[in-house]
């Protein structure tokens, strides 16, 4: 007599994705094993308990499997589902971009709280257009621009911005290279900054997946605030505002920079954890 096949059940699989991803290395393997079991089955969390005893089918059991089989692999659980939240707002996301980080919440906080009435904004180095988006929806009053100097960022980075309707407008280019003389109220950027040498100890879902492009900030990490920082003076209008974001160590040297182009009323900023993760300053 043929033995019955196996029933797998939503209860079944997701203990068995719990354990499977723990071992594998995946923090907060039960929270990530029922988004993956969500998006594979087209159900929200709640429904995974719901329907906690009903057993799949093969091709239900296939999809659970191809996404936990990525996810194992350590590709971040964000480009398995295609989305990320930031300042409250949902975000596409692809391997063309960084994945947003909470940390990065800062600056547009900063903004909103020091230059709630500007009128004019950049974002150098948009990505995803998270931080250009969301500055949008917090400075009403504002026009903002972003550039991008990746073709496949800035294709990201438009799609959010038409899936927010929000008042940005994008340039492909190199920093300041698209905006000749313009000036603008607030200069905002999250450049990359983690130092060469510091890659190969980055976690797995970063070092092997997120675009190095965008984490590679040189020998020290501070390379691009030394492209930024000097030239922002000239394409702020006078009493403007540049706030980059950066890494654990940067504060003191970026401070610096921004002593040396003649900004005043510098500041840092922390994140949740404590550690400085914005340095702002105004010109003029």
């Amino acid at each position: 007599m043929a033995e019955k096949p196996e029933i797998w059940t939503i209860r079944k699989v997701l203990d068995w994705t719990r354990g499977y991803l723990a071992e594998k290395g995946v923090e907060n393997a039960r929270l990530e094993t029922e988004w993956l079991l969500s998006a594979a089955l087209g159900l929200d969390r709640v429904g995974l308990y719901v329907n906690f005893d009903k057993p799949l089918n093969p091709e239900e059991l296939a999809a659970c499997r191809g996404l936990v089989a990525r996810r194992a692999k350590r590709e971040p659980l964000q480009y398995i589902l295609g989305t990320q939240e930031f300042c409250g707002l949902d975000f596409a996301v692809t391997p063309a971009v960084l994945i947003p980080r909470h940390d990065t919440e800062v600056i547009v906080e900063e903004a909103h709280r020091r230059a709630p009435h500007v009128a004019t904004v950049l974002d150098i180095g948009v990505g995803s257009g998270c931080i250009a988006v969301a500055l949008a929806r917090h400075l009403p009053h504002a026009q903002v621009w972003g550039v991008e100097q990746s073709p496949g960022a800035l294709a990201l980075a438009q799609r959010n911005v038409e899936r927010h309707g929000a008042r940005v407008t994008l340039f492909e280019g190199s920093l300041f290279e698209p905006f000749g003389d313009q000036r603008f109220d607030l200069i905002v950027s999250n450049p990359p900054y983690i130092p060469t040498a510091d890659l190969e100890a980055l976690q797995p879902e970063v070092r092997e997946y997120e675009p190095r492009a965008a984490l590679d900030g040189g020998a020290d990490g501070l390379d691009f605030y030394r492209l930024i920082v000097p030239a922002a003076p000239a394409h702020l209008n006078p009493g403007g505002w540049l706030m980059v974001e950066l890494g654990i160590g940067q504060a003191e040297a970026v401070l610096g920079m921004f002593a040396r182009a003649g900004f005043s009323d510098c500041f840092t900023a922390q994140d949740p954890a404590g550690i400085d993760r914005v340095v702002g300053g105004r010109i003029g």
